[in-house]
Order: C-alpha cells, then sequence, then structure tokens
C-alpha cells in the first residue's frame, strides 16, 4: 500500500473507461512491481506503492501500453455519468460529448491546477456536474451550463449561465471559460472566485 515514501501514478481514462485487453496488462505490471489499484473519484486509476527506483519504468511502460498518464498542465479528462443509452434516465450520450470536449482542448498544455469539468446525462446529475468548475446537464431542452462549483469542506453548488445549449455551443462554452480561467490564474484558481470578474464570458443569472 501507498506510504509516505512510495510514489503513485495515475492513469487517465477517457469517460472511466478501460477495455479488457488494458486492464490485463495493467493488472500484469501491477503484480510485477507489486502495485495497488485505487480507482480515483476522478474515473481514473491510479496504481499506488511505486518507489524513486521504479516509477520511470512504470511510466514507460504504461505509455508503451497506449495509456495517458497524468502528469501537470493537462487539461482535465471531464467526469461522466454513464448517460444515453445506458441509463434510462439518460437523455444524451455523455462519453460522446466528453470525447468531443477533450478532442477539441485535451491538447492544451500549462492548465492551471484546480481546475475540473463534469457531464451529466440528466439533471439527476449522478457525476456531480453542480460541484465541478464547470457542469454540463443535459435536459430535455438542450444543456444546461453551470460554473463555480465544489467539493471539499466548504462545498459550493454551481452557477447556471445558460441554459438550453446545442452540443456545439456547450463544447464552444467550454472553451471561452478555460481561457477565461488561464488568463485569471497564475498558479491556481477554483472558478468561484473569478466569477464577480466583470469580464467573466457569461451572465450570472440564467
Amino acid at each position: 500500500m501507498q506510504t509516505r515514501n512510495t510514489k503513485h501514478v495515475t492513469i487517465l481514462l477517457q469517460g472511466g473507461l478501460l477495455s479488457p485487453d488494458k486492464m490485463q496488462a495493467i493488472n500484469q505490471l501491477a503484480q510485477q512491481y507489486d502495485l495497488t489499484y485505487y480507482c480515483s473519484t476522478a474515473q481514473n486509476l491510479r496504481l499506488l506503492g511505486a518507489t524513486e527506483e521504479n516509477i520511470d519504468e512504470i511510466k514507460k511502460a504504461l505509455t508503451a501500453l497506449d495509456l495517458q498518464v497524468k502528469a501537470p498542465g493537462m487539461f482535465p479528462l471531464p467526469k461522466v455519468c454513464v448517460g444515453k443509452p445506458f441509463c434510462n434516465l439518460g437523455l444524451t450520450d455523455t462519453f460522446a460529448l466528453s470525447d468531443k470536449i477533450t478532442a477539441r482542448y485535451g491538447s492544451r498544455a500549462d492548465v492551471k491546477p484546480k481546475f475540473k469539468i463534469a457531464v451529466a446525462g440528466c439533471p439527476a446529475s449522478c457525476s456531480g456536474a453542480l460541484l465541478a468548475d464547470i457542469g454540463i446537464i443535459s435536459t430535455r431542452i438542450g444543456y444546461d451550463l453551470y460554473v463555480g462549483g465544489k467539493g471539499g469542506p466548504l462545498p459550493r453548488v454551481g452557477v447556471r449561465v445558460a441554459r438550453g445549449l446545442s452540443e456545439e455551443e456547450v463544447v464552444d462554452a467550454v472553451g471561452r471559460i478555460a481561457d477565461f480561467h488561464a488568463a485569471n490564474t497564475p498558479k491556481k484558481q477554483r472558478m468561484f472566485k473569478l466569477l464577480d470578474k466583470p469580464d467573466f464570458p457569461f451572465p450570472l443569472k440564467n
């Protein structure tokens, strides 16, 4: 298990999805290096128990498996619920929307920490979209867009800034908000602290 003297490697999983063949290969690697799995709340897979001596070998082996290893400055993968057609309440394909967001913005570098995105396939918001910096919730009239949510010891519900957006509009909106966050965040900052700035790209009453 992870201790203060060991390290960890986080494998980024688009939509929290992992194929059986990749899972088998990761399991072999975990056994080889005596690692423990942790399924993170961000829908990624963290391998605990690496050491200073083997962590680079582990990362190299994961990269050879065509797996993406988390590193500072990467654009966040959206956290999603299973959505349509896997959930009876799902109104949209959350995996497809997550893929479109990542395809457009995933190559961005130097993204500041404390920036999270969540996509929900219906207003039940099982992915916690109301507690993300950018929350996207599917409704029967389109996508509702929320900003400024967060968890932690002092949680905040996001503020709705747009209603009934099309898929293309909501993907564009993610970029506008990400640009705003980058321009106003020297090191790291949760979105809710930036909402009062006069140049915030969306009105706060919708």
